[in-house]
């Protein structure tokens, strides 16, 4: 059942969005959160703690307008997780775990991949993401670089989700307009943004979340 909080219904009958506008992190590149929580248990701290300060708002946005490098990025996180702990971390401990969570192993979830790519040959499919000025490496790495017509990445566009005006120039790469759009993300807050203008919108959490509203272009051969 859908639910009417996080998702737009889908029913049978004509199409009922002429593009897909979907996220990347989390629902089609899958991190392994495995070696920084090694790290983490050995530091003494609590599993996602290094995320948990990475992720802070002044931290994370100036990464993902590309106003800092990565390498940059570690230096601040590096210095909120000696804060946090308040003397208990070294700062040479706290850069290796910041530097571990922006190396994280990822993977491409296929069975979305696949799904996309059936997605790509009937309608537009642009990517839309808040990433770093590395995207496009990270799309090679993981055999992507074919996989949407276009990308739009808050870091090159230098505007990032929720602001509604990364989402118009998506619409505009697909050459399609707000109310015929389908969003996908996992974030909440960003597939309201999207709603709010017009769009259809699923919150993902699983593969399974695509498979209704997908499903009249994933029939046929």
């Amino acid at each position: 059942m859908t639910d009417a909080t996080d998702a737009t219904p889908f029913d049978a009958g004509p199409a009922p969005f002429d593009a897909v506008l979907c996220d990347l992190d989390n629902v089609i590149r899958i991190y392994d959160p495995a070696p920084l929580a090694r790290l983490e248990r050995a530091a003494g701290l609590a599993e996602g703690t290094t995320a948990r300060v990475a992720f802070a708002p002044e931290r994370d946005r100036p990464l993902l307008l590309g106003e800092i490098t990565k390498a940059e990025w570690v230096e601040t996180v590096a210095a909120g997780l000696v804060e946090r702990e308040a003397g208990r971390l070294d700062a040479g401990r706290a850069r290796e775990l910041g530097a571990a969570l922006a190396a994280s192993p990822f993977r491409a979830d296929e069975e979305v991949v696949g799904m996309l790519r059936r997605v790509r040959a009937r309608m537009p499919l642009v990517l839309v993401t808040n990433a770093t000025v590395e995207l496009d490496e990270d799309l090679a790495a993981l055999g992507l670089t074919d996989l949407a017509h276009h990308v739009v990445s808050s870091a090159r566009v230098g505007v990032a989700k929720p602001d509604r005006e990364i989402y118009e120039i998506a619409a505009a790469r697909a050459g399609v307009p707000h109310a015929r759009c389908l969003f996908v993300d996992d974030n909440l807050e960003n597939v309201q943004a999207a709603t709010g203008l017009g769009m259809s919108g699923v919150h993902y959490r699983a593969p399974d979340d695509l498979r209704a509203p997908l499903g009249f272009l994933l029939q046929g051969p």
